[in-house]
């Protein structure tokens, strides 16, 4: 019984795609206390605001503070069904939670409302805290996840770039000390001194408070600003790059996953369903959008992931759903598309090229001759006006 109680909770407390009222319910009530907590700790600074609503800020803490530990006792309780099929002693799994990073967030979010019952904590320091339930929000949005990803895939290339950043730092410091001592003992009065003018001008901020006075200052000063501009450029350039591989990488695995489950591919091998999807291009179509035309060439097939479109076939239109796919007909036999396909519906598809169509269908004789069945027994249903529903991978001759 217990077990079976952990579960139901785990289940409702732990983001995956399952979705449910109640899991909605709980997603919903605990980013409305972050977000009702974040407000009321800004408001708390501002002095008249405070004094007027003191009490009600301290209401906004209590019930803040009430779900959010209500919420980490019961991750506590449920930590062994991360894993519910390894054999794993239930405190340990615990203790792992509890040292991960969202474990370490979660009690962050509490622990110093805690504290400061037993110790005073100064205000303003106990207000960074918690802020810090902020952060709790990574765990709902899958932007923040992507954002880390990155972060740990790229963290080599990163700490080489702000070492190189560093040395900069350093050198340049040196080399400004010696060119304006002189001439500004007091603004330039040791290395680190001049650091504080390094760091604004390699980050071309330039606050203006200390400058360089002499010729050659100017002209060093000048260089730094430069290199401080391609530096800056090499970690941008870092993470774009780490962004792009990250959302490749997501969206392969979702074309895998949706490529594995069409009839046609079904039955596949790993290697072989990877390499289509290696080949397949996202689209998403919006309502009333025309995907293909009649009498237009022939440039792709498509694969319906989700949404509905309509063929206008005679003698009745017929209608697309998730699982079939139409276009290939045109491909086959190197002519114009032979009926109009919309989207009824917001869809998203995959596009397979023409030129990739025909080498797929080169190296995989058994795909060639299933789409050629499935084509022929479209044309053959066209040519006797059989009006019935499609089957799961059947539509109108394209």
């Amino acid at each position: 019984m217990t077990h079976r109680w952990r579960s139901q909770v785990h289940a409702l407390l732990e983001v995956h795609d399952a979705r449910s009222l109640a899991k909605t319910a709980v997603k919903v009530l605990i980013i409305a206390v972050i977000a009702a907590s974040i407000p009321a700790v800004a408001l708390e600074t501002v002095e008249a605001v405070a004094g007027r609503y003191a009490a009600l800020f301290a209401a906004i803490e209590l019930v803040v503070v009430g779900v959010l530990t209500i919420e980490y006792v019961l991750r506590l309780w449920v930590a062994p069904e991360h894993d519910p099929g390894r054999a794993v002693d239930p405190w340990r799994a615990r203790l792992r939670y509890a040292a991960s990073a969202f474990g370490v967030i979660d009690l962050v979010a509490i622990l110093p409302f805690f504290l400061n019952l037993l110790l005073p904590i100064n205000p303003d320091w106990l207000r960074v805290l918690r802020l810090c339930r902020l952060l709790k929000v990574a765990r709902y949005v899958p932007a923040l996840a992507l954002f880390t990803a990155v972060i740990r895939n790229e963290s080599r290339p990163l700490l080489g770039a702000l070492l190189v950043m560093a040395v900069l730092l350093v050198l340049s410091s040196g080399v400004m000390f010696l060119l304006e001592r002189e001439a500004q003992p007091e603004v330039f009065a040791s290395i680190p001194h001049t650091m504080w003018w390094a760091i604004v001008t390699v980050a071309t901020v330039g606050y203006g408070d200390i400058a360089p006075i002499t010729a050659w200052g100017k002209v060093f000063g000048g260089l730094v600003m430069i290199l401080g501009i391609a530096m800056f450029a090499v970690p941008a350039g870092i993470l774009a790059t780490g962004f792009a591989v990250e959302i490749r990488k997501r969206d392969f695995v979702v074309t895998w996953q949706t490529v594995a489950k069409l009839p046609l591919f079904a039955g596949l091998e790993a290697v072989r369903i990877a390499e289509i999807a290696g080949l397949l291009r996202r689209e998403v179509i919006p309502p009333r959008y025309v995907v293909v035309r009649r009498g237009e060439p022939a440039d792709a097939m498509f694969f319906i992931m989700s949404g509905e479109l309509e063929a206008d076939v005679q003698p009745t239109p017929r209608r697309l759903g998730p699982g079939q796919y139409f276009g290939e007909i045109a491909l086959l036999h190197d002519t114009v598309r032979t009926a109009t396909v919309t989207a009824v519906t917001e869809c998203q598809l995959l596009a397979l090229d023409v030129a990739d169509f025909r080498r797929l269908l080169d190296a995989h004789s058994d795909l060639k001759a299933s789409i050629s069945r499935v084509a022929e027994r479209r044309l053959a249903t066209t040519a006797t006006t059989d009006t019935g529903p499609p089957g799961p991978a059947d539509g109108p001759p394209t």
